[in-house]
């Protein structure tokens, strides 16, 4: 065994949030990765913390009465149940508010300042004349001003990735108030990153840190020009910690989050009689961040220019993934898929996610998309229906007999399985928990073809009978239990041999296994060896199937969820005798403000649906013909297929239509027109139709 030291952290989770499935991705990612190396024996340790400043923190904080130091901790408490329902499993879990964090703060400004790179720059920044406050990046959103998507925040954007000053965003808007932030002078700090350039490019070209299409990231997007300054310092009121030689200026939250890793590494080792220095400083340890793509720029730049002016470590690898999707499209609130981690704890076992997400990682930045459906399907046939299932085949008969003194032949299938350890154990230090999935179930597939061809539950029946038959020899009785029990020794034996290469990703199946065998589950190498002469519990369930029931339970929670976030939230909607729901309004913000003659240019017009006919080669269109009186027709194509599934229903209609769009040549037809309706679309969409007295051809006014 190696004697790697190896220091593991993951991105510090926001404390002005709950954990959701999205966040989810990243800890699975890494607490697999974490749990694989110490069952390889590794000196591995996993750190990570809440990232507790900011002006967000104190505007929660006031909102719930409290100070920021109970609302953190409130957060933290919650955090960690979160964590602890799905076995992610923290080595120390610390907060950025720490007097170790600030320790570090305050050691690596103190060698920023000595290598020169800090100036000093009076700049303008949005401030909040409602609110009374200069706006953090987070506090103000608008148009990109690369590519245009517009809510934006006010430092990157997610639709290009491009990286911004708040004051070029598009008609920019104030979290707090959505007024219209003005721009005032005010005097800030800068990292000069530009000054790091050299030691930068040789980082990212030749340390191996990244992933080859981040480095070209990097390279295209940053390094192909000057290095823009790093703004590090907030006026106050801002909580967090006071930069020591600039008074009434706090640290920005992106200077002392990573250091965050440092702090709570320091809390670890003053609990273990460890030093600090050993885990950051010695060149022999490891350091491995796992991130979003998100918070690429902060880790791949920033980061590695403070830790090199300070003397600490480089990171040795920076796992940079891509985002969650949710059956094919961003989380959504309306739809039920943004799923906090303690609603889908209510309805579903943790383990189902940590197997689904591992067998969609790889070491790439793709993102990974939660088909419902396909989880369903994957965790019954695999897990269930190909793992499980060897223990729920011969473990009943196993607690009878006990497992065999010696292991029986088995055709090889014990060493083959035991061939694929290194290869199992390469993917999984690759990240490619996929990979090392389908060679696993290799294995299962091979395990359950040996115990279908043995047929035990046929071997319990002749035992029986030559039990019961007063003609049988002994020899016979005798050589009928031992083929039986040899068969449940192999099938047991195949069974651990796989939940040892599944356990990092399934603790709990291992914690099963371990109960139901009298053994525990220590080493990599128990893939190795064989498990004999030892009695075996009753078996007990260790996985159910996903049931569609609770995965339709978790998305209603989701919604009702929702709706009690918009109730709160909307004090305006709550109070209406009508008591309309705020949900559209928050799911699809009002558009910019126009002008009177900008509206003009478009001509609503009454119109009636003569035709309505489906679309074949189309999934979301259909095909109408609309009357504006007389002989004037238009035909449309719309996209409402979904909605109206009969469209015939829909002949003799009043509808309302854009008259002067331009005609657009589509693969099906030209379209010229398009019709009003209102819905986030597929099934719900509903088509505006006019009052009673209306008549095609009308305008809109």
């Amino acid at each position: 065994m190696s004697d790697r030291r190896i220091l593991v952290t993951s991105a510090l989770p926001y404390a002005n949030g709950n954990i959701h499935i999205g966040h989810l991705v990243e800890y699975i990612q890494t607490d697999v990765w974490v749990r694989f190396q110490k069952l390889r024996g590794e000196n591995c340790r996993y750190f990570c913390a809440d990232d507790t400043h900011g002006a967000a923190i104190t505007i929660s904080a006031n909102k719930k009465g409290i100070s920021e130091e109970e609302f953190i901790a409130e957060v933290k408490k919650a955090h960690l149940e979160d964590f602890g329902g799905f076995d992610i499993a923290f080595d120390n879990y610390g907060s950025t508010n720490s007097p170790q964090t600030k320790r570090f703060c305050n050691f690596i400004w103190e060698k920023i300042r000595e290598a020169d790179l800090v100036s000093e720059r009076e700049i303008e920044q949005l401030y909040d004349p409602v609110a009374g406050r200069f706006l953090a990046d987070r506090f103000v959103r608008g148009a990109c001003p690369k590519c245009g998507k517009k809510e934006q925040y006010g430092d990157s954007c997610e639709g290009c990735g491009a990286v911004y000053s708040p004051t070029e965003l598009i008609d920019p808007k104030s979290v707090l108030s959505g007024a219209t932030p003005e721009l005032r002078k005010s005097k800030h700090l800068f990292i000069e990153v530009e000054k790091a350039r050299d030691f930068l490019q040789d980082w990212i070209n030749n340390s191996g840190a990244l992933q080859p299409e981040i480095a070209n990231y990097l390279k295209a997007q940053f390094l192909s020009d000057e290095l823009w300054p790093w703004d590090i310092s907030r006026p106050a009121p801002y909580f967090g910690f006071e930069i020591p030689d600039f008074p009434g200026n706090y640290w920005y939250v992106w200077y002392d989050a990573p250091i965050g890793y440092i702090g709570s590494t320091c809390e670890w080792c003053e609990k273990n009689g460890e030093k600090v220095e050993d885990w950051w400083n010695d060149p022999k340890t490891e350091i491995h961040h796992f991130i979003g793509k998100d918070i690429t720029y902060f880790h791949t730049l920033f980061w590695p220019t403070s830790l090199n002016a300070a003397g600490f470590n480089l990171p040795t690898k920076v796992h940079i993934h891509g985002f969650l999707t949710v059956d094919g499209e961003k989380m959504s609130k309306s739809r039920g898929t943004f799923i906090l981690a303690r609603t889908y704890l209510k309805h579903l076992d943790p383990s189902y996610l940590r197997y689904f997400f591992s067998s969609k990682t790889n070491s790439h930045v793709d993102d990974l998309d939660l088909n419902l459906e396909e989880m369903e399907l994957k965790v019954n046939a695999d897990l269930v229906g190909v793992v499980v299932n060897l223990a729920s085949r011969t473990a009943k008969f196993a607690h009878e007999l006990g497992l065999s003194e010696t292991y029986p032949d088995d055709g090889g299938l014990f060493a083959e399985g035991a061939s694929k350890s290194d290869e199992i154990a390469a993917s999984y230090e690759a990240c490619d928990y996929g990979k090392a999935i389908r060679t696993i179930l290799e294995c299962g597939y091979r395990a359950n073809q040996y115990i279908e061809n043995v047929a035990p539950w046929n071997l319990k029946k002749e035992w029986g009978k030559l039990e019961k038959d007063p003609n049988a020899s002994e020899e016979d009785r005798a050589a009928a239990k031992k083929k039986l029990q040899d068969a449940v020794t192999v099938g047991l034996n195949l069974f651990r041999q796989i939940v040892v290469y599944l356990s990092p990703i399934l603790p709990d199946l291992a914690r099963k296994t371990e109960e139901l065998l009298n053994t525990k589950i220590t080493s990599w190498n128990d893939a190795q060896t064989f498990l004999v002469g030892t009695p075996v519990n009753e078996y007990k369930h260790m996985m159910t199937r996903v049931s569609k029931e609770g995965i339709q339970a978790m998305i209603e929670e989701s919604k009702e969820t929702l709706k009690s976030e918009a109730s709160e939230n909307a004090e305006a909607a709550s109070a209406s005798k009508w008591d309309d729901s705020a949900q559209p309004l928050v799911d699809e913000p009002l558009s910019e403000t126009i002008t009177i003659d900008d509206f003009m240019k478009v001509d609503l017009r009454v119109g009636r649906i003569i035709e309505a006919e489906q679309v074949k080669e189309a999934r979301k269109l259909l095909k109408l013909k609309v009357s504006l009186g007389g002989t004037e027709t238009r035909q449309i194509f719309a996209g409402i297929k979904a909605a109206y599934p009969e469209p015939e229903k829909l002949v003799g209609r009043l509808i309302v239509f854009v008259a002067n769009l331009a005609p657009r040549q589509m693969k099906f037809g030209l379209s010229e027109g398009m019709v009003v309706a209102a819905g986030p679309g597929g099934p719900d969409v509903f088509l505006t139709s006019p009052d009673e007295g209306a008549q095609p051809g009308q305008r809109l006014h």
